[in-house]
């Protein structure tokens, strides 16, 4: 769910303070405003009910399980 992988995102970007790392933070960012962004929610929502369709949804969301990829974060 894209609430979840924006809370994850927004947890990591707390704890870059290194100077060096604020241009991944800038990155992150970025990523966070596009989940948050309509066309991003509608492209989401038609992934769903295309995969819903076709039986093929899974327990974690698109959004969280990129965050987790990124973040390196335990599968549930």
């Amino acid at each position: 769910d894209t609430d979840r992988a924006l809370v994850l995102l927004e947890e990591y970007c707390k704890k870059l303070r290194k100077p060096e790392e604020q241009q991944l933070k800038k990155a992150i960012r970025k990523v966070m405003g596009i989940f948050k962004s309509s066309l991003f929610q509608a492209l989401l929502d038609g992934f769903k009910k295309k995969s819903t369709r076709h039986g093929t949804t899974s327990h974690t969301s698109l959004p969280a399980a990129l965050a987790c990829d990124v973040l390196g974060c335990p599968k549930d």
